[in-house]
């Protein structure tokens, strides 16, 4: 996969790709990362990137012809061909679609991804209606600009590209991944999961459940005992409600768009009406 980042700040991005799974992909050529000085295509000797915007207001604004020219030395498809093509340009930006692990894997599908970063008050709208065929924000917050929403992308994009992780099936059970995984009794069909360890319980779309290691008791507070038992059943439904008791907790917004089962929702209402007891 080739990524092209576009930014007047090319410095910023010696540090997050220079190391773990980035870098290990990287020198395994399973991701090419180039770092464009957008300096490099102006045409004063200022090396100016900016300017006021039409009709005044605060700020400064990303002047379009740099941005296009650095572009178009990719040689893409047209925006109508690069979904065909497999390849697609990105321009951070606040008022874009927002990231998210769907997203991210849509994008390490692709063999080319460009990403623009947004600097100041934003860049000329004709960078995101003529060149862009997409503009992708990382949250619902504004950034000095997109150097960090462009880092995270990529971190979250390389390590979903076979053979960047080296235990792929350790990414189909993070938090927010609703790939084939399925919840309550139909977990218990292995045939689903041929590469995963019988006690794993995928995520289908909920935050992971929560992870023990040695020692089995750390200052007074014990592993679950579950978790020791060897029943990779018992497991598999515990994992299985404490993810479901967790997403509950912390982000009920995805309930409504993960894979849930009967079962699931049976162990919802009663941890909603353990939690409503304890109040």
């Amino acid at each position: 996969m080739q990524i092209d980042v576009v930014t007047i700040f090319p410095e910023f991005f010696r540090g997050p790709l220079e190391f773990g799974i980035i870098r290990r992909a990287r020198e395994a050529g399973l991701v090419k990362i180039d770092i464009h000085d957008l300096r490099a295509f102006t045409r004063d000797r200022h090396r100016t990137v900016d300017d006021r915007p039409f009709g005044g207001g605060e700020g400064m604004i990303l002047k379009p012809e740099p941005i296009f020219e650095c572009v178009e030395q990719f040689k893409l498809a047209s925006r109508d061909q690069r979904a065909a093509a497999k390849q697609s340009v990105v321009l951070l930006s606040a008022q874009g679609t927002r990231f998210d692990q769907k997203l991210a894997s849509e994008l390490a599908e692709l063999e080319r991804l460009v990403l623009i970063c947004g600097r100041y008050e934003g860049v000329d709208e004709r960078v995101g209606t003529h060149l862009a065929d997409r503009e992708i924000s990382i949250g619902d917050y504004v950034l000095s600009g997109g150097e960090l929403g462009a880092a995270v992308i990529i971190d979250a994009v390389t390590r979903l590209i076979p053979g960047a992780v080296g235990n792929e099936a350790s990414t189909r059970q993070e938090s927010f991944f609703a790939g084939a995984e399925l919840g309550g009794s139909e977990l218990a069909d292995k045939s689903v999961r041929p590469t995963q360890a019988d006690s794993t319980c995928g995520s289908g779309g909920l935050l992971d459940y929560p992870h023990y290691t040695r020692p089995a008791e750390f200052r007074g507070v014990k592993v679950p005992e579950v978790l020791l038992n060897g029943n990779h059943d018992d497991i598999r439904r515990w994992r299985r409600r404490s993810a479901l008791a967790k997403t509950l907790h912390n982000r009920p917004d995805l309930l409504d768009r993960a894979k849930l089962s009967g079962d699931d929702k049976e162990l919802i209402a009663e941890i909603e009406s353990i939690a409503g007891d304890e109040q």
